[in-house]
């Protein structure tokens, strides 16, 4: 009985290295929003690290969850999870409003326990969605990922810190570029597991070019500890207030809907589509492993769209490595040693991988779209009209600027405004109007302002 590459297990060494792959790729996501959200409190160094440890720690937890499943837990999908970004905003705001900062990372783990807890129960009735995702609409989707992750590979590319002299250099963005070429060639000119670990080796090599430069800081194998343990509510026992957990919420339902057009991508990419049912697991694997993560001072987790492209680019599907790479991000969390060593690569050596990553994501989505009807006048507008209100947040970053901080932690995410007005448009388009349709509607076009024959008019 021959074995789906979703399921296959591979040899020791392959797993491994893919596995890695996989972490280098999400790292940066990861330890993004401790930083920011610790940076607001003002925690010491010592307990900066400590946070971003806990994160990287219940990633890996999360990530267990995702692909090997217990019970009706898990998507079992080469799905990697770690800390929302969507989160970041809410998260600073209620720093803000916390009067006694010591009290502020408390009161934030009590809204993501209730917030896991409830979007746990309400996996099953989110997941039914799943039937107005035709592929006009997660093929544009899967497109608005990855064209929604490309600005953060440019960003990378630059510099780790905006303010810094550095920041956009010739030196940064020849790195990058460098790193980039790096890739290309070596999937261009080799073959089998070299081809496959492309990402891995590119980022090895651009780090090793980026040492000359002066762009390689060793600083934080030096100063990390060889064994540490994210003891469970070490910043204190959980505060539950009401205006936190309603904002947090609210990230979690943006969170389950970037989750499940990641499935739906995946499941494509992997070919196992993903169906109610797998959908609903999935979604139970995300909340389950949120409410989770404060117990060991982890933020709220959801998938990481990243590294769908690498599963896209590599065409290594099996959810085994995926879970692999769980294994180093606990490994990481209990040994910030082996964390740090990740924190080694240079942030234009990520920017420059991160192209290929995430372009993958945007391809794959127009390979989606070329399944999707193109032909149909409908179907153009959806697509037409979808990309354009998911580009508003990349292409004018203060255009909601008027709107109330809790709608923008929705309008701020042009995956989820995207998604939600394709599914809209397709509704309308495709379904409600349908026995009121003219012959235009199902007519065959090739442009969505092409002129109608006046004979198709009534």
């Amino acid at each position: 009985m021959s074995v789906h590459p979703v399921d296959e297990k591979l040899p020791a060494l392959k797993m491994a290295t893919t596995g890695l792959q996989h972490v280098a790729a999400m790292y940066a996501g990861v330890v993004a929003p401790p930083l920011i959200v610790g940076a607001a409190i003002g925690l010491t160094a010592r307990d900066l690290t400590f946070l971003t440890g806990a994160c990287l720690f219940t990633a890996g937890l999360a990530t267990f969850l995702q692909t090997l499943g217990v019970w009706r837990i898990g998507a079992r999908l080469p799905f990697v999870n770690g800390v929302t970004f969507a989160g970041v905003a809410p998260m600073t705001a209620i720093v803000a409003a916390t009067h006694d900062k010591s009290d502020a990372l408390p009161v934030i783990f009590g809204a993501v326990i209730v917030a896991g807890l409830l979007g746990f129960l309400a996996a099953p009735f989110f997941s039914k969605a799943i039937r107005f995702f035709p592929p006009v609409v997660t093929g544009t989707v899967i497109t608005l990922i990855g064209v929604s992750l490309l600005p953060v590979a440019f960003g990378w590319a630059q510099g780790s810190n905006p303010g810094a002299r550095d920041y956009g250099s010739t030196t940064n963005l020849g790195l990058a570029a460098a790193t980039l070429a790096i890739v290309l060639l070596l999937r261009r000119f080799t073959r089998g597991f070299v081809k496959q670990v492309a990402v891995l080796l590119g980022l090895v090599a651009g780090t090793l070019v980026a040492i000359p430069f002066g762009a390689t800081d060793f600083t934080p194998v030096a100063d990390a500890a060889v064994v540490g343990f994210p003891t469970p509510f070490h910043f204190g026992a959980p505060q539950f207030q009401l205006a936190a957990i309603l904002s947090m919420c609210v990230v979690m339902v943006v969170s389950m809907t970037e989750s499940t057009a990641d499935m739906l991508a995946l499941g494509e990419i992997v070919e196992r589509p993903a169906d109610e049912r797998t959908i609903a697991a999935g979604l139970r694997a995300d909340t389950l492993g949120s409410a989770l993560s404060p117990l060991f001072n982890g933020f709220m987790c959801s998938a990481f769209a990243q590294n769908i492209g690498l599963v896209a680019m590599t065409r290594i599907r099996s959810r085994y490595v995926v879970a692999t790479g769980g294994a180093f991000l606990v490994l990481m969390g209990l040994c910030p040693m082996a964390a740090s060593l990740i924190a080694v690569v240079p942030r234009p050596v990520l920017g420059g991988a991160g192209v290929v990553l995430f372009g993958s994501v945007a391809a794959s989505g127009i390979q989606t779209l070329a399944k999707a009807g193109l032909d149909k006048d409908n179907n153009v507008l959806i697509v037409a009209v979808s990309l354009a209100v998911g580009m508003i947040p990349i292409t004018a970053p203060e255009f909601y600027h008027a709107f109330p901080e809790t709608a923008k932690i929705v309008l701020d995410s042009g995956i989820s405004t995207g998604c939600v007005a394709a599914v809209v448009l397709n509704l309308v388009f495709n379904h409600l109007c349908r026995g009121a349709r003219d012959g235009r509607d199902a007519r065959e076009v090739t442009h969505p302002m092409e002129a109608v024959p006046a004979q198709s008019i009534s």
